[in-house]
């Protein structure tokens, strides 16, 4: 790597171990990205020359390695963006960002690369290399390599110009989050739990104000609809939410509507679908993927539906007869539900979710977790130093056997400039580097968007911010238990799109657990265990609004196949939306409701005609759970030969081979819905 020595302190490009977090600044990224591309623009036309051997290990010792490079520092701007957003952080990304996108959109299209990796002769790679160059031609098409003349051009202007529009999309989603506030009495918030209270007083006393500053943060927003008494705080909120980035929003937050930015990112994948030679964009989402076709994916999801819908249809009936017998709602709205279900709940069940969360303090759900990974996977987990982008972010390291195997960064908490929800992305891959000939072991960044603790106290987890916990750690181990050394197909990289989310719903199912759950409790006060009688209710009340939750979840699926085979982009989004709801849900939504306005999976997450994929997967893994289930001991801990089997077959081979063929080798058969519906109580 020829970089200049003018450049040579600058943070994001030192690779010569972890990413210096703590010392990088907007203005690194301008500097260190012209450099990057320099070079990899440079080892780009090196291979691409007549006289370049078109040998696997050649072209990765040139190309590949000033492509990762590229990628893992423009990777640490983007996380840094992603979790602790300036306004000069923002701005030197996004002028980055066409340049970047451009030099991607441009190397996916090269024929001449595209050339050389056909001409590579595949008995001269080991079983890896076959994988990864079976995924790079197939990419190279989908990447418009076929292309020629103005429709390659075209297509290369769309790639530059969705990259943009995704960004814009989730900066809309982020600023409409973090504007909306709204400063509350002690009246209006009466049913608050109290950490959530003191925690929006605090947040009210911080910017000098009186009262209890609620947000549309999930720390805040969800515990206010499942608790607040005050029904008109309830509708406030509600309609805050549901209206984020739309021309529905209150005052001037329509400012950042993003619908026009979803209709152009429509326009532009339909374009590029036909470009090349596809009927839809739904068509060219599912290559890649375990699902055969568009009308596949859909019947599958309206089969589930139709399982679904009668016991969804029972959770609507009892939410409804539960309103009008016990809480005087005889009318229940949408921004009633969530309260109602918990008042339903706690009545069915005896517990609140409240009750639960004292159980859960964060370091002892960590503790936990770590505790069950260590014995399930044979490794051993410890906390290590390195630079953070802030200083609740931790930072841990993997072990089997005293030899390191990967690290990751755990940033758990939630705050302004961070993008919401939960994610796992990949620092860097594992890789035998064809430059040096080392082994590059993985890392990984694990994001949540957890309650801050109150009052000197740990951070208090819900049961559903335990299993979202499990959840991004089984992302994570995916990436870090992979023990292939071909950096396009170890971890998480060439896994299809539908089955990336198998590791991480199987370990959902250990919060389940009474073996698991009790070693990972202690009383926020009294350092108590869960009891065994609040596991049991807990434990009854686990499918509890099963049949509306899957419904939820198939109505987003079904939208977004539909939103890319059949909707004309030039027609208004909400009527498709309407009519899905229509056919699926059974608790209508007001017409005020804009939810595809912050749809990121699909408009800014690689989610689009692909949101299928967390139902799909699910199959899949409630169906390898099931497998631990029957081998269980006498005590009901898993069987540790069977727990290695799924590591070796599953979690170690990456996407070495399609991940079909791994869930048979560990299986023995291929998947079956039976176990999923089992485990939801619909079978």
């Amino acid at each position: 790597m020829n970089l200049p020595s003018v450049f040579s302190a600058n943070p994001l490009l030192d690779f010569s171990g972890l990413p210096p977090f703590d010392q990088i600044r907007p203005e690194h990224i301008a500097p260190a990205i012209d450099a990057l591309l320099a070079d990899a623009e440079g080892a780009l036309q090196a291979v691409t020359q007549p006289a370049f051997p078109a040998e696997w290990l050649a072209i990765s010792r040139t190309l590949g390695v000033a492509a990762e490079r590229l990628e893992r520092a423009w990777g640490a701007a983007g996380h840094l963006q992603a979790v602790a957003d300036t306004p000069d952080l923002r701005a030197a990304y996004n002028t980055a960002l066409p340049r970047v996108a451009e030099f991607w959109t441009r190397l996916g299209a090269d024929e001449r690369l595209y050339a050389k990796y056909k001409a590579i002769a595949p008995a001269a790679l080991n079983p890896e290399q076959r994988q990864a160059r079976k995924n790079a031609l197939r990419d190279f098409v989908l990447g418009g390599a076929e292309l020629q003349g103005e429709a390659k051009e075209r297509y290369a202007a769309i790639e530059e110009r969705l990259a943009q529009l995704a960004q814009k999309f989730s900066e809309n989603a982020l600023d409409a989050t973090d504007a909306w506030t709204y400063c509350a009495s002690a009246q209006e918030v009466e049913g608050v739990p109290p950490d959530v209270q003191q925690a929006a007083h605090s947040a009210a006393r911080s910017q000098g104000k009186d009262g209890y500053l609620l947000t549309l943060k999930s720390p805040c927003y969800l515990p206010v609809m499942q608790f607040v008494r005050d029904r008109a705080l309830r509708e406030r909120l509600y309609r805050a939410y549901v209206t984020r980035a739309s021309d529905q929003a209150e005052g001037d937050l329509t400012r950042y509507d993003n619908m026009p930015t979803m209709r152009e990112i429509l326009q532009l994948r339909q374009e590029q679908a036909r470009l090349l030679g596809y009927a839809n964009f739904a068509e060219v989402s599912l290559a890649p993927k375990m699902a055969d076709s568009p009308a596949q994916v859909m019947d599958f999801l309206r089969t589930l539906a139709q399982k679904a819908r009668p016991y969804a249809e029972r959770d609507a009936r009892d939410l409804r007869e539960f309103a009008h017998e016990h809480l005087a709602l005889p009318d229940p709205q949408a921004w009633d539900w969530a309260y109602i279900g918990e008042r339903l709940k706690e009545a069915r069940y005896a517990f609140s979710e409240q009750e639960v969360k004292n159980y859960f303090p964060a370091p002892r759900v960590l503790e936990g977790l770590f505790t069950l990974a260590q014995s399930l996977f044979e490794i051993s987990i410890r906390q290590d130093t390195a630079p953070t982008w802030h200083p609740d972010v931790r930072f841990f390291r993997i072990e089997r056997d005293g030899r390191l195997i990967g690290q990751f960064y755990l940033d758990p908490g939630a705050r302004t400039g961070k993008r919401g929800g939960a994610w796992m992305d990949e620092v860097r891959a594992r890789w035998l580097r064809p430059d040096t000939g080392a082994l590059q072991t993985p890392v990984a960044q694990l994001v949540c968007n957890f309650a801050d603790g109150v009052n000197g106290q740990p951070p208090l987890l819900t049961h559903d911010d335990v299993i979202t916990l499990f959840h991004e750690f089984g992302h994570g181990l995916h990436h870090l238990l992979t023990q292939v050394d071909e950096r396009d197909v170890s971890g998480i990289s060439g896994v299809e799109w539908d089955a990336v989310e198998l590791p991480s719903q199987f370990m959902e199912n250990f919060c389940w657990e009474w073996q698991t759950l009790r070693r990972m409790t202690a009383h926020v006060v009294s350092g108590q265990p869960l009891p065994r009688a609040l596991f049991d209710k807990m434990l009854a009340a686990k499918n509890y609004q099963a049949g509306l939750q899957t419904l939820r979840q198939i109505e987003f699926a079904l939208f977004d196949m539909l939103l890319h085979t059949r909707h004309d982009p030039a027609q208004d989004i909400q009527p498709l939306l309407d009519a899905v709801r229509r056919e699926v849900a059974v608790l209508p939504a007001p017409a005020f409701n804009r939810a595809a306005q912050t749809f990121s999976h699909v408009f800014a997450g690689g989610y689009a005609a692909g949101y299928y994929s967390y139902k799909w997967a699910e199959v899949l893994s409630a169906d390898a759970y099931a497998a631990l289930e029957e081998s269980a001991t006498q005590g009901g801990l898993p069987n540790i030969h069977t727990a290695r089997k799924y590591r070796r077959e599953v979690l170690e081979a990456g996407g070495s081979r399609p991940a079909l063929e791994s869930f048979k080798a560990f299986r023995g058969r291929e998947p079956s819905l039976d176990a999923l519906l089992r485990h939801q109580g619909m079978s």
